[in-house]
């Protein structure tokens, strides 16, 4: 088989999902769709909200502080008077924008690291001993660690989150990386005289995507919960910008008073998160070769 013959095929694949699996798999797995249409639903919540019957989210009024859920203020209103409805809406955006970012921002840098280390042994041995020590500290302190050394503001806090999910995209691609230089169709392409960066876009990267999107999915999550949890403590978003996190801190200490202003917010982040997860593994259940072998 000569070269010219051998680049002129098809590449190999892992996988090869038939025409209707995705639609029979979401057939046997309605929980995919609920989560699709939970995850819809919040982003149209996020993009409409200015339509939604909002208000601006930090406009004060102090005669009509702490009200419940009423009539005019949907969701009650906090210590100052805004409303939490509005409130609410709008940092849906606040963490959409952070999941949606990181997710796209670690999963590319952590597939050109994990690719490049799965495929060389030498880079293997420096870049991934980085990205070990880097695994060692939870997400969370290490996002603070580096909000510490910033101000507060969402490029901030996306930066800082993304630099504690590459590690777990990066080791992700460069296991599979490690299993695909190994097979036969990849050895050919070598003997064939194939140069080692198309052997790593033509033939690794292609058995790579199915799941890197899942995983994706839940590093997207993981973000939502991790910019809650650092706007939470004071080192995520600026308290003027309105956030799920941000206004959870703000009625901790109103909570027997007042805990609309906690409960409300949480079930948004509850549902985001897991309609995120929902979604992630129906898309896990439609790229699975081994279902698609089943089905």
């Amino acid at each position: 088989m000569t070269a010219l013959s051998y680049e002129s095929e098809q590449p190999a694949a892992a996988a090869v999902v038939r025409p209707g699996l995705l639609r029979e798999t979401l057939r046997r797995h309605p929980t995919a769709v609920l989560g699709g249409v939970l995850l819809v639903l919040v982003i149209g919540a996020a993009v409409l909200a200015p339509w939604l019957g909002t208000v601006d989210p930090e406009a004060l009024n102090p005669i009509r502080r702490l009200r419940p859920p009423n009539l005019e203020n949907w969701f009650g209103t906090d210590s100052v008077g805004r409303d939490i409805y509005s409130r609410v809406l709008y940092g849906t955006r606040v963490s959409l924008i952070v999941g949606f970012s990181v997710a796209v921002a670690s999963t590319a840098v952590g597939l050109v690291i994990g690719l490049v280390a799965g495929f060389s042994r030498i880079v293997d041995g420096i870049v991934m001993r980085v990205m070990d020590g880097l695994m060692s500290i939870p997400p969370v302190l290490l996002a603070i660690a580096l909000m510490a050394l910033t101000k507060a503001s969402i490029e901030n806090v996306i930066i800082a989150i993304t630099i504690a999910e590459v590690p777990r995209v990066s080791r992700l691609v460069r296991s599979l990386g490690l299993t695909l230089r190994e097979q036969p169709f990849v050895e050919a392409a070598r003997a064939c005289g194939t140069r080692p960066w198309r052997i790593l876009v033509r033939h690794i990267l292609p058995n790579t995507v199915a799941p890197l999107i899942v995983q994706a999915t839940y590093v997207c999550a993981s973000a939502i919960i991790v910019e809650a949890i650092l706007s939470f403590l004071g080192a995520g978003t600026p308290p003027t910008v309105p956030s799920w996190g941000n206004i959870i801190a703000e009625g901790r200490m109103l909570f027997l008073v007042a805990a609309y202003m906690i409960l409300i917010p949480s079930v948004f982040l509850s549902v985001t998160v897991l309609a995120i997860n929902l979604v992630g593994d129906g898309l896990r259940d439609a790229l699975d070769p081994r279902l698609a072998r089943a089905l």
